[in-house]
């Protein structure tokens, strides 16, 4: 069971999603064991080829995260997720998340993963993410089923490239329309996130952060984790607050 408070105002930052994909795979186990303890999520980005470029991984590797007692957190960027989410579900993952843009079926999709979870009698985060070019009001449809909306800050699948400028004003409008309906999601950012932003992002008032390449950078990954934890939670619960409220 993943512990996750109300809001991201009550804690020291958001919490931290780190991205798994851009450690060693061939160590994967000692690669993610400096996880355990942090309270961070073990991101992972679930691709395959159709939606966006890359083809990355499924099932098999969210179970075998999932057994090392890390909360899992799941991207799903593949077309038509509905088709996969039995096998995901099965898998193990904390946290869920399908792209608006993925399908023709989105609150349905919403549906049917909350069905996959209570029939298995466990709590899963039900995430909808939306890429850069897509208009915030895409969520609007099925913000009451869902847990937490993630903005993703670039497109999905090609590596290198830092936060679109519009995150911020768009992290601020999923954050009215919420509120608008009544809503309360948890709203995250995912992409771009480096050691040199993320206090800068984290100002946002957002709840979570996804951050991979800054962390599994290939010389200090548990070193990298202890400054990302350090920047996102230097930031003061007065400032996180109103850049919510704002």
């Amino acid at each position: 069971m993943i512990h996750v408070p109300a809001d991201g105002t009550g804690r020291a930052g958001p919490q931290l999603s780190v991205g798994i994909l851009t450690a060693d795979l061939t160590r994967l186990g000692e690669e993610v064991s400096i996880l355990h303890g942090s309270g961070c999520w073990a991101h992972v980005d679930v691709m395959d080829g159709a939606f966006c470029p890359q083809l990355t991984v499924g099932p098999p590797v969210l179970a075998a995260v999932a057994v090392t007692g890390l909360p899992v957190d799941a991207h799903l960027m593949v077309d038509e997720p509905i088709r996969i989410l039995p096998e995901i579900v099965a898998a193990g993952p904390a946290v869920v998340t399908v792209h608006a843009e993925s399908t023709r079926h989105l609150y349905r999709t919403l549906q049917e993963l909350t069905t996959l979870a209570d029939r298995q009698g466990r709590q899963i985060l039900r995430g909808v993410g939306i890429s850069p070019g897509t208009p915030v009001h895409a969520v609007e449809p099925v913000v009451e089923l869902a847990d937490l909306v993630l903005v993703l800050a670039v497109e999905p699948g090609w590596p290198g490239q830092g936060p679109a400028v519009s995150s911020r004003r768009r992290v601020e409008a999923v954050r009215e329309l919420a509120g608008r309906l009544g809503c309360t999601p948890r709203v995250g950012v995912d992409g771009g996130v480096s050691l040199a932003n993320a206090a800068q992002i984290a100002s946002w008032g957002i709840d979570v952060i996804v951050s991979g390449k800054a962390i599994y950078d290939g010389r200090d990954p548990a070193g990298n984790l202890r400054r990302m934890l350090e920047q996102i939670r230097s930031v003061p619960a007065s400032g996180r607050i109103a850049a919510a409220a704002s």
